[in-house]
């Protein structure tokens, strides 16, 4: 294992402990941004701030105006002083169409996951945009 695969695979366990916070029954997702070997943002899947930590509806579908880990991550460095630009993300699962697009938009450069998702018209529209994509399976 080269030094950048182990690096790789620290950073995914870290995202892997940070989705231990979101509220989500069915499945919980943890990103983190790293630029320069910096972390410079996180996320985890969950609801917009203010919203009551319920992630799913009664029939246990999760309610559309659930946030993906992605998305947390990429907004919060809006927030802060931070930019993505040429930035790693390393997130548990594979990021769908909508991340995707706003991983393109972030400035994003690389993308590290580990677990698949049932659609792949994410890592088809990173490819896309150039973006270099890591799978590293679960251990």
């Amino acid at each position: 294992m080269d030094k950048q695969e182990a690096l790789d695979l620290r950073y995914l366990k870290m995202a892997k402990i940070w989705a231990e916070n979101s509220y989500c029954i069915r499945r919980q997702v943890g990103a983190l941004i790293v630029k320069n070997k910096m972390i410079i943002s996180d996320g985890y899947n969950g609801t917009p701030s203010g919203f009551e930590n319920v992630c799913e509806d009664r029939e246990g579908l999760t309610h559309p105006y659930v946030l993906h880990a992605e998305a947390n991550a990429i907004t919060k460095i809006a927030r802060s002083g931070n930019n993505s630009d040429g930035a790693t993300l390393y997130v548990t699962d594979e990021p769908c169409i909508e991340c995707s697009k706003l991983i393109i938009q972030a400035g994003i450069k690389r993308v590290v996951y580990s677990r698949e998702y049932r659609l792949h018209n994410g890592l088809d529209l990173l490819k896309r945009a150039g973006i270099e994509i890591v799978f590293l399976p679960e251990p």
